[in-house]
């Protein structure tokens, strides 16, 4: 390891990360000596169009439909400041996880997991879409930050030189943030798997990403960021869903309800018996902190905040002392460990998923909205290939322009409504389209 390399902001030992993890795809002077590679990489993230405009991105309710629900964004800043912590208390560069967890929603598209369906079927021409693989080609393309050398080789970067690089990441921020580390179909256990990280025309930047590294294999950082994803998103929507009064505290020690709700959380632990699950629902239920009932006092919502505290801390501090145990007491990064996550805990955050599905997503009201959604997306599509390139913005436009062939210049209007908020998208739909009722 390079001894000289930048060092942790939150300590004053060396860090063990070298020259190569710090590489940039397009070589860059820093405008600022002495900071690190990836405290560059968290301001570049921070401050980018693409992680704003997920101020107004479903994450499970619709933006502006309450004041109190989260959006992708908040979404995203719990999910850094989790990492962040966990991470550094295991090792990692704190400034490369943040920035990871960051980046981690940074592709997902208008309405949340229902545009990325919907986006799937409007784009099977050209491939599908994916909300981890347009994270990749966001940061590597298309959010305009630095540009290749005009005179660059095709081969170095392809598919041509001059082009956009994106935010010109580290190439360990990148694979921080690459949750599925593999193209469509190459998952390494499961080739049906519909997750996959990186689209076939963004192959040379993510074969440059991954340059050393195991095949199919995520790198440390990207396990702490994805377990701080599940933590985070797992514990506040139930905390949303219960402010909101869609979860009452009681219907999850009903026979009948426990019964519904396992059926949903087989989804999320696949090989988990129903009685392993229940057991996991009943240490929970256990705790002197969970919740009876909730009245929206403000009492009860210092006991929901509470609620969702004791949950971060029970899930994280079980993963690094699970992944202590087995690594010991030294620095952790990149490809020297892997998170390791207790069974019983993965099975209990496995069940407030499962809760925050049955009672808030399930409703009919918000199926109702989503076929709706659906219907947006697949109209916005449709009118935006038939009338490009002049109803793109400049940005799209111009790519469109370039594209080689249909499946290039398709890839170029999906791009465009994938930066969509959800407002945007229904604004543009009305333009084009006319009103919908969503």
């Amino acid at each position: 390891m390079d001894d000289t390399a930048h060092r942790l902001t939150d300590a004053p030992t060396p860090t063990p990360y070298d020259r190569a993890a710090e590489a940039r795809w397009v070589p860059e002077p820093d405008k600022r000596p002495g900071r690190t590679a990836f405290q560059r990489d968290r301001a570049r993230v921070l401050h980018s169009a693409a992680l704003r405009r997920l101020a107004g991105t479903t994450q499970v309710v619709a933006p502006m439909r309450s004041d109190f629900p989260r959006t992708r964004l908040t979404h995203s800043l719990e999910c850094a400041q989790v990492g962040r912590e966990l991470g550094a208390a295991l090792g990692c560069d704190p400034d490369l996880v943040e920035t990871a967890c960051l980046a981690h929603d940074i592709g997902h598209p208008p309405f949340g997991h229902t545009g990325e369906e919907a986006l799937d079927q409007a784009a099977e021409a050209c491939g599908g879409f994916e909300g981890n693989a347009q994270s990749l080609r966001i940061l590597t393309r298309l959010e305009p930050k630095r540009f290749a050398p005009l005179d660059e080789a095709p081969a170095r970067l392809a598919p041509w030189p001059g082009r956009s690089v994106g935010l010109n990441l580290s190439r360990a921020a990148l694979d921080a943030a690459t949750k599925y580390p593999w193209p469509h179909g190459a998952h390494p256990t499961d080739p049906a798997s519909p997750k996959y990280g990186v689209y076939a025309d963004d192959l040379p930047v993510f074969r440059w990403l991954r340059a050393g590294s195991p095949a199919g294999r995520k790198c440390f950082e990207a396990t702490v960021m994805d377990w701080s994803d599940d933590v985070a998103y797992s514990t506040h929507d139930v905390e949303d869903g219960l402010q909101a009064g869609h979860i009452d505290p009681a219907a999850l020690r009903a026979p009948s309800e426990r019964s519904e709700l396992f059926k949903v959380a087989e989804r999320y632990a696949r090989d988990a018996e129903p009685e392993e699950l229940a057991d996991a629902l009943d240490r929970l239920l256990a705790q002197d902190w969970w919740p009876e009932s909730y009245d929206g006092t403000a009492r009860a919502r210092a006991g929901l905040k509470d609620l969702t505290s004791q949950l971060i801390g029970r899930f994280c501090l079980a993963a690094e002392q699970a992944t202590r145990a087995r690594y010991g007491p030294g620095r952790l990064s990149r490809y020297a460990a892997e998170l390791v996550v207790p069974r019983e805990v993965r099975l209990e955050c496995a069940v407030l998923k499962a809760v925050a599905v049955r009672y808030v997503m399930q409703r009919d009201e918000q199926a109702q909205l989503r076929a709706r959604q659906r219907i947006v997306i697949a109209e916005l599509a449709e009118a935006l290939t038939r009338r490009a390139p002049e109803v793109l913005d400049p940005v799209f436009a111009a790519m469109y322009a370039e594209a080689e062939d249909d499946r290039a210049a398709l890839r170029t209007v999906i791009d465009q409504i994938a930066t969509l908020t959800d407002a945007s998208a229904l604004a543009l739909h009305a333009r084009l389209v006319g009103p919908s009722r969503s």
